[in-house]
């Protein structure tokens, strides 16, 4: 099969799209790598021999010991996404939303004979699976406005720092939205630090709240869930109110609350379970002058966080990877945000990420099918191309 990698300069609209981050030249070494994943790649050394005609232990090379700048190709990654998306809420005057979550990139567990384990590895509680889970922690953090939804980080938990401070360090890179901000995060997020961080970046939260959090109602302590329990639907404030497709009773508390001051804590239940404990939910919003309505919607906007972290795994191999040290994991994910990069706003054409890999990949391959052809109307022998 002919090398991929020679296609990269023949692929105009591809270098256009390249181009948009202007740290990427036509030519710098991390574009033909990124055509990888448009090729099919699975995770496995031996696919980079099915689409480059070089060693297969060289893409693992190029990750961990390349000589190429791989935070300035971040740092411009991050500008053009805050560019996109800001600029998107400038014309459409929506909010700015940070989403962020945590996924895991599960690893078999390696002989305790091994000599080269991979870096930054170790067990870690999976929500999804309800029990330790073994690999890589990622925590993925996206910027978005009304439909454009991109990866803004890929952030790999090591334990040299805690998560509250990975995402407060992500707060202070971001500047003051246009308009108005909010940060999008579950339970483990909602917490001081965060949020005052975010605050000063004008981005108010809407987060997940833990039933177990301690409420003050009348001056009375009292975990959150038992305090809910108390309610009643024909309360004061008890109401049935629409939030995406579904209907939930809902309750406002805006009294005391440990660990955080003048937020609205929202309590509720789907609309057949009222009172159920194991339907409870609650959230918090740091804003306490929007409507329940207005804040259950937009929390129901962190749900591309959630696909990002499936796609990535089914189309990008962010859970079959093969590369032992953390700075080769950190290098890869940084393609795999460009990938996404490229599949949403590539060309400036606004995508869903399922629908931009598409596009490019039958765009990639449209390409070395031309290339070839061109290649055997002019007389170059096979051979120069690695076929045959």
């Amino acid at each position: 099969m002919m090398s991929m990698e020679l296609s990269i300069v023949h692929n105009i609209d591809l270098v256009k799209a390249l181009n948009e981050i202007k740290f990427l030249n036509t030519y710098h070494p991390a574009n033909n790598r990124i055509l990888l994943f448009f090729g099919g790649y699975r995770g496995k050394t031996l696919d980079f021999a099915r689409y480059s005609d070089r060693h297969r232990t060289s893409l693992a090379h190029f990750l961990d010991k390349g000589k190429w700048d791989s935070a300035a190709l971040e740092k411009d990654l991050r500008e053009s996404v805050i560019e996109k998306v800001y600029q998107h809420s400038r014309e459409t005057n929506q909010p700015v939303l940070c989403i962020t979550d945590d996924t895991i990139a599960s690893k078999t567990r390696p002989s305790s004979q091994a000599v080269h384990p991979m870096e930054a590895i170790s067990n870690h509680m999976s929500h999804l699976k309800g029990q330790m889970d073994y690999g890589h922690q990622a925590i993925g953090v996206m910027l978005a406005c009304g439909e454009l939804v991109l990866n803004y980080a890929i952030l790999l938990y090591d334990k040299s720092q805690s998560k509250i401070d990975m995402v407060s360090s992500i707060a202070n890179t971001l500047p003051a939205p246009p308009n108005i901000g909010y940060l999008l995060c579950d339970s483990w997020y909602t917490c001081d630090k965060v949020m005052d961080t975010f605050i000063r970046k004008g981005f108010y939260t809407i987060a997940g709240l833990k039933t177990n959090r301690i409420l003050y109602p009348c001056g009375i302590r009292m975990p959150l869930s038992e305090f809910a329990s108390k309610l009643r639907k024909t309360d004061s404030g008890v109401r049935l109110v629409s939030a995406g497709k579904r209907k939930y009773w809902i309750y406002q508390y805006d009294g005391q609350i440990n660990g955080t001051d003048g937020a609205a804590v929202i309590l509720t239940y789907p609309e057949n379970a009222f009172g159920n404990p194991k339907t409870l939910r609650a959230f918090l919003c740091t804003n306490a002058d929007l409507s329940v309505e207005y804040i259950l919607n937009l929390y129901t906007k962190r749900w591309p966080v959630e696909v990002f972290s499936r796609t990535t795994k089914g189309k990008l191999a962010l859970d079959k990877y093969q590369i032992r040290s953390a700075t080769g994991i950190r290098r890869f994910w940084l393609l795999m945000s460009l990938t996404h990069f490229l599949c949403c706003v590539g060309n400036g054409v606004l995508r869903s990420f399922s629908e931009g890999y598409t596009y490019w990949q039958k765009l990639v391959l449209r390409n070395v099918v031309q290339y070839v052809y061109n290649c055997g109307k002019n007389g170059m022998p096979l051979a120069m191309l690695g076929i045959g």
